[in-house]
């Protein structure tokens, strides 16, 4: 549709040019046409429908397969090292909602054990919660003030005591606050039903804001999708994303879909995401978290306690 015409922006449907009495607006699904009112979008509609689809579908694949600089959990604040992805070796304080590595937490523990001092968040100064009790506590007061953090927080809590409605309600909150976390964690809602009826639609969306946001396990959910509905040049693509952002299960996939040589992921391609993949998963090592890995081992060993090892 040519709405600059003579160097002049244009209705698509009516043809008037923007001036002063005029202002025109642009198609709200691509982005990409303008028109008068509301009125001329709708009578243009038949004309505007398919394109305007492809060219919304279009945008989109181009926001979801471009690289994202680091994964959803950005860096530590501390270290300033990338942050593991799946959120197993951190440690977020409940006080204030922010996360650092367990690297920097055990380096803390140590400093403050050393010097007789009591345990405090190292952000805000509020001491540390020494039950599951007090974290909730402190949870549930900051997502009364519409923290996205603690009312994911909130809601994962309720999916562990299986109320699921009340965990839709904090995690779509959390949601429309832009938490990749909370996408996620609604895409698996949607997909098993719980507090929702089943939407393969739903599921896909949130999938997709988060995938672009950076979270690797949604995207590699999202190649599984492709890959069972047959696109599996677009399954690929996330694969190799997801492994590039150093997802091992989906570097795993890509290895075995170059092996068989069915011609969807090729050499090169295999070879850019392993080395994309050992790169990320360096980068998210240190002396320090090395160190706090293996003492969480020790303490398993000393204490038994399995749930220890998988915290």
């Amino acid at each position: 549709y040519d709405c600059l015409k003579m160097g002049v922006w244009c209705c698509a449907s009516f043809g008037a040019a923007e001036s002063d009495a005029i202002t025109l607006t642009t198609c709200d699904a691509c982005d990409f046409v303008l028109y008068c009112d509301e009125a001329c979008q709708e009578l243009h509609k038949p004309e505007h429908g398919s394109a305007c689809s492809r060219r919304k579908a279009a945008e989109l694949d181009k926001k979801l397969f471009q690289l994202p600089e680091s994964n959803h959990m950005g860096d530590c604040p501390i270290c300033l090292l990338p942050m593991p992805y799946d959120g197993k070796t951190c440690s977020l304080f409940p006080c204030c909602s922010k996360t650092i590595c367990n690297g920097c937490d055990y380096a803390i523990e140590i400093s403050e054990t050393e010097r007789g001092t009591e345990n405090l968040c190292p952000f805000c100064r509020h001491p540390v919660a020494a039950t599951i009790e007090e974290a909730k506590r402190d949870i549930k007061k900051r997502a009364e003030t519409n923290d996205p953090i603690a009312m994911r927080e909130m809601g994962l809590c309720l999916i562990s005591e299986e109320n699921y409605d009340g965990a839709f309600e904090y995690l779509s909150k959390a949601a429309e606050l832009d938490d990749a976390e909370a996408h996620y964690r609604l895409a698996d809602m949607y997909q098993n039903g719980h507090g929702v009826e089943k939407d393969e639609q739903m599921e896909a969306y949130h999938l997709e804001v988060a995938a672009i946001a950076g979270h690797p396990t949604a995207r590699h959910n999202l190649g599984c999708i492709e890959g069972d509905n047959g696109r599996q040049q677009r399954a690929a693509k996330h694969l190799i994303i997801s492994a590039s952002l150093g997802d091992d299960l989906s570097l795993d996939e890509l290895k075995i879909e170059y092996v068989t040589g069915r011609g969807y992921v090729s050499k090169e391609h295999f070879a850019s995401a392993l080395r994309a993949h050992q790169a990320a998963v360096a980068s998210m090592k240190s002396p320090q978290r090395d160190e706090a890995a293996c003492e969480h081992m020790w303490a398993w060993v000393r204490t038994g306690d399995s749930e220890t090892l998988g915290q």
